[in-house]
């Protein structure tokens, strides 16, 4: 019974010690957990919602750039053949780069080498002509993006292809909705000018590209001006919904403060991008393709935006169609170029567009 005593004598200015160290690691724990949540669910927030450059650079990604290190003047490196880099300079003087991608059948054709002779080729032009105006993130050289001007390129399509302000090799210039949009805008004015209605002219957008085309051709209907048709790739219809679905939201999702910090910014800002209003006065026929297991642009945003195409079009296959893409395919939001009945969806709606096409504004 003594030795008891001896021992517990013994231990307890330890265990004493122990629970005083233990209260004041606690202790520790709580304020560094408090000042983390109020970093996170207070600071970080206020600082973003009158932050206009955070905004943007959240939105438009375009510091962050993959490939790195691109030559784009030689597009070979990145396995593009038939293609030609150059440059545009913009009515607003931002420097946008290019690459003007040949169709299948004119690869081996030797005397295609020189600038002159890249253009003669869109100016004879009788195949499609696809331009591409790319997503958020990356630039013109993206893999997922090589991987879908090459499945143009194989069903003999022209491409053109090219980086908003920037993005890539583009001069850098302020980056606003109003800005990208510019610039899509002056491209494909210039496609079309150079073609001069010899070939039918495809816009194709993806992701935040969705946004900026549909745009475009709303600005460019008011001058009674439309390309043959227009493929919405992954789109949503406006970016306060896409802001409230997209996965990195969704812990904030559910807070009183969510639309006055992260929504209301954005459109105070003019960052809208909303083309369920936009698309009403769109006059091509639109092909929406879109992927169930979406992860970045819910496949319920595509939806939304067919929905609204077709209260605006009514529900005639020949303005509007929506394909909807299993999600057992796994393509997510970049692969939808590897459905391997993308090929027939393609080449079907661009054949129903020549087919029917008899509006001497649409080109």
């Amino acid at each position: 019974m003594q030795t008891t005593y001896l021992l517990l004598a013994a231990l307890l200015p330890f265990a004493v010690h122990d629970i005083w160290y233990a209260r004041i690691y606690l202790f520790w724990i709580m304020k560094v957990s408090i000042i983390t949540y109020l970093i996170i669910f207070g600071l970080l927030p206020i600082i973003f919602h009158y932050s206009y450059t955070i905004q943007k650079k959240i939105l438009f990604l375009n510091f962050v750039q993959w490939p790195l290190n691109v030559d784009f003047s030689k597009p070979e490196l990145v396995g593009m053949k038939g293609t030609r880099n150059f440059y545009l300079q913009t009515d607003q003087q931002v420097k946008i780069g290019l690459w003007q991608i040949l169709p299948q059948s004119l690869l081996n054709d030797s005397i295609i080498t020189t600038d002159d002779d890249y253009e003669t080729m869109l100016k004879n032009a009788k195949r499609p002509i696809f331009l591409y105006m790319h997503g958020n993130s990356g630039n013109r050289a993206s893999n997922h993006r090589l991987e879908l001007y090459k499945l143009f390129q194989s069903l003999d399509y022209h491409v053109v292809c090219f980086d908003y302000r920037g993005y890539g090799d583009s001069e850098e210039a302020e980056l606003s909705e109003i800005g990208v949009v510019s610039d899509s805008k002056y491209v494909l004015e210039w496609l079309l000018k150079i073609v001069n209605g010899t070939a039918p002219v495809f816009v194709w957008g993806h992701s935040l590209g969705t946004g900026v085309s549909v745009h475009v051709l709303a600005l460019l209907a008011t001058e009674k001006v439309q390309p043959a048709g227009l493929f919405l790739e992954s789109p949503f219809n406006n970016i306060a919904d896409e802001l409230s679905e997209h996965p990195l939201s969704q812990i904030f999702k559910h807070l009183p403060w969510f639309h006055w910090v992260i929504v209301e910014p954005f459109y105070d800002n003019y960052l809208r991008f909303e083309s369920d209003k936009h698309i009403e006065k769109i006059q091509c026929p639109i092909m929406i393709l879109h992927a169930e297991d979406d992860n970045i642009v819910p496949f319920a945003l595509g939806e939304k935006l067919f929905k609204a195409a077709i209260n605006y079009h009514g529900n005639d296959t020949n303005r509007v169609q929506m394909t909807r893409i299993d999600a057992t395919h796994g393509f997510g939001h970049k692969y939808i170029c590897r459905y391997k009945n993308l090929p027939n969806i393609i080449k079907s709606f661009v054949h129903e567009i020549r087919k029917n096409q008899t509006d001497e504004n649409i080109y």
